[in-house]
C-alpha cells in the first residue's frame, strides 16, 4: 500500500490533546480544506483504514498506546459572514467564533468563548454552556461521508440531545457548519459575565479533557462526587480537581491508564453512595 506523501507516521497524540496525554499514531494528516479532507477520508476506506478526526482534542482522552490508523487533524478554518449567518470551517476555533460574533454583535454564541474545542467537536459533541447549546443556533452541516461524499444535513434533518448527536453515530467528518444567529448589542457584555464564571469556577489553565461525566438527569455530576469528599482524590498523575470535581486535571505526567482508574474509582464511589451510575462524556480513544 502506498502512504500519500503528506501523511506522518508516529505522531504523538499527547501533542494534539488538551489532556496532553496519549501514545503515537500510526499516521496522522493535516487537512485544511473540505476537497482534501474528501480524499483522505475515502483513501481511508479505500484502503481498510481505521480513522478518527480531531480538532483540538478537547474532548478525547488517546490510550498509552497510541492509535493505530490514521489521525485525521481538522484544520479548516474559513470563516465568512452575511447578515446575521456565519457559515465557517469545522476546525475554526469554538471559542474563537463566540468571541467573533459578540463583537460583531450577533448573539446566540456568547456560550462558546472559553470552550477550549474546534466547531466541528461542538456540533459532533452538541457542545453547550449556561443553558445554551451549539445546536440552538445552527442553520446547516456540511458533511463529508465514508464514502468521500459531500451531503448537507439542515437543523431539522438531525437529532441533538444533551451533549449527543446524530455524528455520534456516524462515520466521516463535519467540515462546515451554518449559524444563523440574531442581533443583541449586548452580546460582548453577557459574554463577558460567561467567561468571568467560567474563570472561577472551572480549572480553566490547568491540563484537562473538560468535563469528565454527563449530569445525571435533575443532578450535576460535579455536586455527587464533590459530596462523597474526591475534589483531590489522584491515582498517578491524574487528579480530581479541586476548583470543579468533574474535571480530571493532568499534573504533567499522567497517563491514559491512571485517568481511566481514576474515572473507574469514582464511578464506584458515586454509585456506592448515591445509586447514580455516572456516564462517560469524555471520549476514550483507542483500538489497541
Amino acid at each position: 500500500m502506498k502512504i500519500p506523501k503528506d501523511f506522518q507516521r508516529g505522531m504523538l497524540l499527547s501533542t494534539m490533546s488538551t489532556f496532553s496525554i496519549g501514545g503515537p499514531a500510526l499516521y496522522s494528516v493535516e487537512v485544511l480544506n473540505i476537497s482534501d479532507m474528501q480524499k483522505v477520508i475515502k483513501y481511508c476506506r479505500e484502503h481498510v483504514l481505521e480513522y478518527f478526526v480531531v480538532g483540538k482534542g478537547s474532548n478525547c482522552l488517546f490510550d498509552d498506546n497510541g492509535f493505530y490508523g490514521v489521525i485525521v487533524h481538522n484544520m479548516i478554518d474559513t470563516c465568512t459572514y452575511s447578515e446575521n449567518r456565519v457559515v465557517v470551517g469545522a476546525g475554526h476555533s469554538f471559542a474563537r467564533l463566540g468571541v467573533e460574533t459578540a463583537r460583531r454583535g450577533m448573539g446566540g454564541l456568547e456560550f462558546a468563548a472559553g470552550i477550549p474545542g474546534t466547531v466541528g467537536g461542538a456540533i459532533v459533541m452538541n457542545a453547550g454552556a449556561h443553558g445554551c447549546s451549539v445546536s440552538d443556533m445552527l442553520s446547516y452541516v456540511t458533511y463529508v461521508t465514508e464514502e468521500g461524499e459531500l451531503v448537507t444535513y439542515h437543523n431539522k434533518d438531525l437529532t441533538f440531545g444533551y451533549r449527543s448527536s446524530s455524528f455520534q453515530g456516524m462515520h466521516g467528518a463535519v467540515v462546515e457548519v451554518a449559524f444563523d444567529l440574531i442581533t443583541d448589542p449586548e452580546a460582548c457584555k453577557k459574554q463577558q459575565e460567561m467567561l468571568r464564571m467560567r474563570k472561577n469556577t472551572q480549572p480553566c489553565a490547568e491540563r484537562s479533557s473538560g468535563c469528565v461525566f454527563r449530569n445525571p438527569p435533575g443532578k450535576y455530576a460535579g455536586e455527587l462526587i464533590e459530596q462523597r469528599g474526591l475534589k483531590g482524590a489522584k491515582i498517578g498523575g491524574a487528579c480530581v480537581s479541586d476548583i470543579h470535581a468533574n474535571f480530571i486535571v493532568n499534573d504533567g505526567t499522567a497517563t491514559a491508564s491512571d485517568v481511566v482508574a481514576l474515572i473507574a474509582f469514582i464511578k464506584e464511589k458515586v454509585k456506592t453512595n448515591t445509586g447514580v451510575l455516572l456516564e462517560d462524556e469524555i471520549r476514550y480513544i483507542s483500538n489497541i
